[in-house]
């Protein structure tokens, strides 16, 4: 299990981001993490990754651990080393690099086997296959995200979190990343994924989480979540624009009021 116990996140030693934040990825399952920009989501994952000191962030409080190994107090490099893996939002591709040579880069832990580790992931995403030799920089959007998410498969994680995978790209292009997502899944790779696609991610996750400035509001198995009337108005496009998950009950109560 990953797991992130009352974690608490400041930015540049003032700015706090994350207030107690806890939730459970249990080994085997898809995880979804919902919520607005700005929720935290991002600064969770660079808390479970060990890539908040690059943004000049630190864990204050809580713990963060991977089979109940601690990983708070490891560096990233230590932390893939022990079976994280993460693609990040925007894909992040070496747009100079052709496409084996990305996936390369992201087997670079490997002691050995990374031919047959690519060869799993062109298996995985045949479009890569045939994109091999080209540069990546001229992929399309969905390829890239394919790129991305393929190059951290490359060195076989146990836990992968994921992103926005489906940020910017055709409904289409995101229906495919979403089966890519349960395949990952049944080969054996246990997923955090982040989405602002509430539908596209609790239609395939276990539980999900809802955060919002800083906290988990809400946990709930995926399916309850998507029955759930406030989630569904405020995620999945119901009803008026609001600017938060809370605006959306205060929203719903003012309405009654005037009724």
């Amino acid at each position: 299990m990953l797991s992130v116990k009352n974690v608490e996140v400041v930015y540049n030693d003032v700015i706090l981001v994350l207030r107690g934040v806890s939730l459970q990825v249990p080994k085997g399952s898809i995880v979804a993490l919902l919520g607005a920009n700005g929720a935290g989501k991002t600064t969770l994952l660079r808390a479970v990754s060990g890539l908040l000191d690059v943004h000049d962030g630190a864990i204050t409080k809580g713990q963060v651990t991977l089979d109940d190994k601690p990983l708070h107090t490891l560096d990233a490099p230590k932390i893939v080393a022990a079976g994280l893996g993460q693609v990040l939002e925007g894909r992040r591709v070496f747009g100079e690099f052709t496409v084996e040579e990305n996936l390369r880069v992201g087997g670079h832990t490997r002691s050995g086997g990374l031919g047959e580790a690519i060869e799993e992931v062109y298996d995985l995403f045949p479009v890569l296959a045939e994109r091999r030799k080209k540069t990546a920089g001229y992929l399309s959007g969905g390829e890239q995200q394919m790129l991305a998410m393929g190059r951290a498969l490359v060195a076989k994680p146990d836990y992968l979190l994921l992103d926005e995978p489906s940020l910017g790209l055709a409904p289409r292009i995101v229906q495919q990343i979403k089966d890519i997502i349960v395949e990952i899944n049944q080969r054996g790779t246990t997923v955090l994924l982040v989405e602002q696609n509430a539908t596209m991610a609790l239609s395939i996750a276990t539980h999900g989480y809802v955060m919002e400035h800083g906290k988990i509001v809400m946990d709930k198995p995926a399916a309850e979540l998507l029955d759930d009337d406030d989630i569904r108005d405020f995620y999945l496009g119901r009803g008026e624009l609001a600017t938060s998950y809370r605006d959306v009950k205060h929203y719903k109560r003012r309405k009654r009021w005037l009724s």
